[in-house]
């Protein structure tokens, strides 16, 4: 088994909302592995540690866990992190084998600048691929360099690494180039104000001849 990667895994005993607080108060992470036909495994892994890795390999990480000093190999298939806080929460790990393909969804990274007057808007930040759990990107780049206005970029036009094969419809949008919209130049503050005195003064003298 490689060592890249290792986290040590405990088997929860106590579940419900309170058993996962005093998980995450213990400096752990409440997770659940599950996959393979098997019974789903309630576990708790260090929070830093795991942390860590999520880091360094992005949030499709694959895990070597020692589960009470049992080796398996997991998949991070989604992770749930406080919206104010920024803990991990939760996590859910996904049992796979060696050599096994399975289903992930990769980062898209738009790189490049597009040409002068356009806007890049991006369809999907994500992708769906299929994959070699050990060989899952962590990313995958798209250019926009020099693209002119009508420019649309599907998943069909992707560049993927070697054994790497979409798990979406290649007509899935991705980027489209378009017109920058022109802002059109706001009245000087001052000169507005200056401008309605005098049509308001000019009313009032119209009013005073009559």
């Amino acid at each position: 088994m490689s060592d890249v990667n290792v986290l040590e895994a405990v088997v929860r005993t106590e579940f419900g909302k309170g058993a996962a607080r005093r998980t995450r108060r213990a400096g752990n992470v409440p997770a659940v592995l599950y996959g393979h036909q098997s019974d789903p495994k309630h576990l708790a892994v260090n929070a830093k540690e795991f942390a860590a890795i999520l880091r360094q390999h992005g949030t499709n990480a694959v895990l070597n866990l020692m589960i009470d000093g049992t080796p398996q190999l997991a998949l991070t298939k989604s992770v749930v992190v406080h919206p104010i806080r920024r803990y991990i929460e939760h996590a859910d790990l996904l049992i796979v084998k060696r050599g096994e393909k399975v289903t992930a969804d990769v980062n898209i990274v738009v790189t490049g600048e597009a040409a002068a007057g356009t806007l890049v808007t991006q369809d999907a930040t994500t992708v769906s691929i299929e994959s070699d759990a050990l060989n899952i990107p962590e990313s995958i780049e798209v250019s926009v360099e020099g693209a002119e206005e009508g420019t649309q970029i599907t998943a069909a036009d992707l560049s993927l690494p070697k054994g790497v094969e979409l798990a979406v419809d290649p007509e899935t949008l991705i980027v489209n180039v378009i017109t920058a919209p022109v802002e059109e130049p706001e009245e000087d503050t001052a000169e507005a104000a200056e401008s309605a005195a005098g049509d308001e003064a000019a009313e009032a003298d119209a009013e005073s001849a009559e």
